[in-house]
């Protein structure tokens, strides 16, 4: 199959969350529902053609599409979209559209202007421990980036709940509760993907390379990821860790899921330092 209209599906999908990212601006200072609905139609057409395109690669090299740095972020971009679409459908909340369409937007600008380096196909990315590893993580990622931008959310209401001026925001974000109740179904749904995503990687690199194991700079950062959700959960359970704390928690959390996922790789190396080629 030729790359080209992949390729083309691939720009015509940015295109869509571009524009979709425009609507949800303009959303912010006129709040009326035809413009939201325009625009996560955009979103959600956006996603569809991105899938269509990441499939049409992936049977075309015969491979997970996650062979290099554009590839990773494109996949990535998709898993944030799906996430998106699933968590709008659940929670209806419309404001989120901002967060995700901007996030999208800037990712697929990065796909877009960083050179799509050919990689020799390699078996040892291959094969059902592999594929469930990479769709795991990137799906419990994705929940987690939409956990912060909740947060963000949250503590943008807060901040205007709090001063005695409102604000720009007060009016055109739901009530801290609500907030705070998406950001934890973001992070539980997240950190369970993510808890799969880590048992998956372990067995196969035990397939791959004889051992669960390696002290390797990716592995290291993940688990350190994984702990920090994990107390997040912790102290919302036992300790009252809710609102203003969990937000922060929840956008610190992301931070470091951004450095794992392209810091590691391109400062540190490791076994995952080829997908960043």
């Amino acid at each position: 199959m030729d790359l080209q209209p992949a390729s083309i599906m691939l720009h015509l999908a940015t295109l869509l969350y571009f524009f979709s990212m425009a609507g949800y601006v303009f959303f912010l200072f006129d709040q009326r529902d035809r413009i939201q609905k325009v625009s996560f139609f955009l979103v959600s057409t956006g996603v569809g053609i991105h899938l269509l395109s990441v499939v049409a690669t992936g049977i075309a090299a015969r491979d997970l599409p996650v062979q290099n740095m554009v590839q990773s972020l494109s996949l990535a971009a998709l898993s944030l979209g799906g996430m998106f679409l699933y968590f709008q459908y659940k929670f209806n909340l419309k404001i989120l559209g901002v967060f995700a369409a901007t996030l999208l937007s800037v990712m697929m600008l990065s796909v877009m202007v960083l050179p799509d380096t050919p990689v020799a196909s390699n078996e040892a990315l291959r094969g059902f421990w592999f594929i469930a590893h990479i769709a795991l993580v990137f799906t419990g990622d994705a929940a987690l980036g939409l956990a912060c931008g909740a947060g963000i959310l949250y503590l943008l209401q807060e901040k205007g709940i709090r001063s005695k001026s409102p604000g720009f925001f007060y009016k055109r974000l739901p009530s801290l509760d609500f907030l705070d109740n998406v950001s934890y179904t973001c992070i539980t749904t997240g950190f369970v993907l993510l808890t799969f995503g880590l048992i998956t990687g372990f067995i196969y690199a035990k397939a791959i390379w004889g051992r669960f194991w390696s002290w390797d700079f990716k592995e290291v950062f993940s688990i350190c990821t994984w702990l920090m959700y994990a107390a997040l959960l912790h102290f919302r359970f036992h300790s009252g860790w809710r609102g203003r704390k969990s937000a922060i928690m929840t956008i610190v959390g992301f931070i470091i899921i951004i450095f794992t996922f392209l810091g590691v790789n391109i400062f540190l190396g490791g076994h995952h330092q080829n997908f960043t080629k």
